[in-house]
């Protein structure tokens, strides 16, 4: 069997390769850019054959029709994947998110892939009244990157009806674990090593964190799952971002303090999965306490 992962040197995406890998049962193919995924995330994979790794960008559509041909399952992970980023350079999220997502779509349809997985973001729902989330809370994407991901979701849902071409969409929580950068947990963890200080932007922000085991656990039993809407990977539970600087400063030989500053206006601020239907339809339950890594996160000074 091939399976294709685009964004496959990324923090998920790798995550996601070693365990296709370990499973051994696949040719794995892994299209990235290397914007933000590094090779050396699947250097432990180098004498595998079962593993060929692409440079190239998702909006290539020749590069997509040659990688996808035989592929049963493509697992579409590439991405502008950060907020700020997506913001800054919003030509690069829309051709990326947006149209790459379609690139990936229509060639997957044109090859006869059985299905594809698609990471979509907890972003689309922009900021709820109520928590936990619901998926059929409408969508609300409140900045360019949840936009761009509830216009993935719709191109998907379109390649299903018109197409017939099978699309899983799993909306991510704030997914933390080992090779993460530039995202909340791995900055604070970063900081603290050297000494700083942690910013905290605003303070009321309520974030449901979700370790990477989980994520990768979601998107395999996505591939073969029967089909359902899109489905919430989180928690279920909202940790306040003060608790979370707190749970920082009380690891060993941590000496720093919260840095308190305004709120990012573009940013989220509060969000909780509702997670039943990952329950029911992935058979899939979090660890009670979703910060159990931290202190192996804390203990890896490359993670």
């Amino acid at each position: 069997m091939k399976i294709v992962v685009t964004g496959g040197a990324g923090f998920i995406g790798s995550h996601l390769v070693d365990r296709l890998l370990h499973a051994g049962n696949a040719e794995v193919v892994v299209l990235d850019n290397l914007l933000r995924g590094r090779v050396a995330h699947l250097a432990q994979h180098s004498t595998n054959s079962a593993l060929r790794i692409v440079e190239g960008d998702i909006r290539e559509p020749a590069l997509l029709h040659e990688l996808f041909a035989g592929a049963d399952t493509i697992y579409h992970l590439a991405a502008q994947s950060n907020v700020i980023g997506a913001v800054s350079d919003l030509n690069y999220s829309f051709s990326t998110n947006v149209a790459g997502t379609v690139h990936v779509l229509q060639a997957a349809q044109q090859a006869n892939v059985r299905r594809v997985v698609f990471t979509s973001s907890r972003e689309v729902y922009g900021e709820v009244v109520q928590l936990p989330v619901r998926e059929e809370t409408p969508l609300n994407a409140k900045n360019a990157y949840g936009a761009s991901k509830a216009a993935g979701e719709l191109y998907a849902r379109v390649f299903q009806t018109t197409y017939g071409l099978e699309t899983s969409v799993l909306r991510l929580a704030n997914v933390y674990g080992p090779r993460d950068r530039d995202r909340v947990i791995p900055l604070w963890l970063d900081a603290a090593r050297a000494g700083r200080n942690l910013i905290v932007y605003g303070g009321t922000q309520l974030i449901d964190f979700i370790y990477i085991d989980t994520v990768v656990e979601a998107l395999i039993r996505a591939a073969t799952r029967p089909l359902w809407g899109p489905l919430n990977i989180g928690s279920g539970q909202g940790t306040p971002i003060l608790a979370l600087a707190e749970r920082i400063l009380a690891l060993d030989g941590v000496d720093v303090q919260i840095d308190r500053q305004p709120a990012r206006e573009i940013e989220v601020a509060r969000f909780t999965a509702n997670v039943a239907a990952m329950y029911e339809y992935l058979d899939l339950e979090p660890p009670d306490d979703p910060l159990f890594a931290l202190e192996q996160l804390w203990a890896l000074p490359d993670s």
